[in-house]
C-alpha cells in the first residue's frame, strides 16, 4: 500500500510577528486542507521553513500536527539534514510522535558523493521503522541522487519506500522507476508537471500549490489515478499561470503572501526570507483571481 496517493500539501508554517509559531493559525490551515480533500500533510519541509527552526521547534510543530490531524490523513514529517546525526535524531523524534512517514532531503551545502548518499540515507533507515521518502531537489541542494543510487538505497534500506522527485526531468524519473523495478513510490516535487509525472506512474504530488488550491490539486490527481489524463491535463494547463506566480520569488515567500490574500495570517517569514515585492504580489493576486480563488485583501 502506498504511503499516500494524490495531492499531499507541503504546508507552510505560520509565524507571529515576533517569529514564534502561530499554532492557532496552523490549525486553521490544517482544517482548510482536510476539508478540501488534501490526501496528506507534509510538515516541516522546505515550504514549512524547517531550515530556520531549532530541533525543539521542529519537534513541537510535528508533534502538534500529528495530534491535531488525529489520523484523518497521513502526516509526513520533513526530518532531513546535511548532518546525518541530526537527520537520525529528528527522524527518531518524529517516529516517537506518531508520524506516518518521514521525508529525507539530500544533504545540502556540504553535499555528498553517491556513496555518501547511500550511507547517509541507510543510516537514517537503520535508525527508524517507519517509511522513508527520499527528496531529490538538486536545484536547492546542489546534489542529485542518481537512479542507480536510489536503487542501491532501496536495496539496503528496508523502509525506503518512495521519492519526492523535484529534478524536473521526466527522463531521470523514468530511469529511477526502471532501476527500482517498479517498487518505488514516486511523488512529483513540481506543481507544473503533476500530470506528466503521474502519466508515467507517479502516485501523486507533494505540492506548494495545494496550500491555496487543495481541492483542485486533489481533483487533478484523482483524475490521473482514474486514468482520465485528458481532463487532468486541462486542469494542469489551467494551473500553470498560478504555479508560475507562486515561484516569482523563492518559495515559500509567494505562497505565504497568497494565503494572506485569502484571509490567513500567514505572511510572516523568518530571515533570511523577506516579504514579497509589491509588483510580484500584484501578479500573484491576479493569477489567483483568474484561477477562481477568492482574494480578500
Amino acid at each position: 500500500m502506498a504511503i499516500f496517493k494524490g495531492a499531499g500539501v507541503a504546508i507552510v508554517t505560520p509565524f507571529r510577528e515576533d517569529g514564534s509559531v502561530d499554532y492557532e493559525e496552523f490549525d486553521r490551515l490544517l482544517d482548510f486542507q482536510i476539508a478540501e480533500g488534501t490526501d496528506a500533510i507534509i510538515v516541516c519541509g522546505t515550504t514549512g521553513e524547517a531550515a530556520t527552526m531549532t530541533v525543539e521547534e521542529h519537534t513541537e510543530v510535528i508533534r502538534h500536527c500529528v495530534k491535531y490531524v488525529r489520523g484523518r490523513v497521513p502526516v509526513i514529517a520533513g526530518t532531513g539534514s546535511n548532518a546525518t546525526a541530526t537527520a537520525v535524531e529528528l527522524s527518531q523524534l518524529a517516529q516517537k510522535d506518531g508520524v506516518d512517514a518521514v521525508l529525507q532531503v539530500t544533504p545540502y551545502y556540504n553535499k555528498a558523493t553517491q556513496e555518501g548518499l547511500i550511507e547517509h540515507f541507510c543510516a537514517v533507515s537503520d535508525a527508524i521503522d517507519i517509511p522513508i521518502i527520499l527528496y531529490n531537489v538538486p536545484g536547492r541542494t546542489g546534489c542529485n541522487i542518481l537512479p542507480e543510487t536510489v536503487a542501491k538505497i532501496m536495496k539496503r534500506g528496508k523502509n525506503v519506500k518512495g521519492i519526492k522527485d523535484a529534478t524536473g526531468s521526466l527522463t531521470q524519473t523514468a530511469m529511477t522507476m526502471e532501476k527500482c523495478d517498479g517498487n518505488l513510490e514516486v511523488y512529483s516535487g513540481n506543481d507544473d508537471i503533476i500530470v506528466p509525472m503521474m502519466s508515467i506512474g507517479a502516485e501523486g504530488v507533494i505540492s506548494v500549490l495545494s496550500n491555496i488550491a487543495p481541492g483542485k490539486t486533489h481533483e487533478m490527481c484523482r483524475k490521473c489515478l482514474e486514468n482520465d489524463f485528458i481532463s487532468a491535463g486541462k486542469m494542469q494547463i489551467e494551473a500553470i499561470p498560478l504555479v508560475r506566480a507562486l515561484f516569482l520569488e523563492v518559495n515559500p515567500i509567494p505562497v505565504k503572501k497568497a494565503l494572506s490574500f485569502m484571509g490567513y495570517h500567514s505572511h510572516y517569514l523568518r530571515l533570511p526570507l523577506t516579504g514579497m515585492q509589491t509588483e510580484h504580489a500584484e501578479v500573484l493576486k491576479l493569477a489567483m483571481r483568474k484561477y477562481g480563488i477568492e482574494v480578500t485583501e
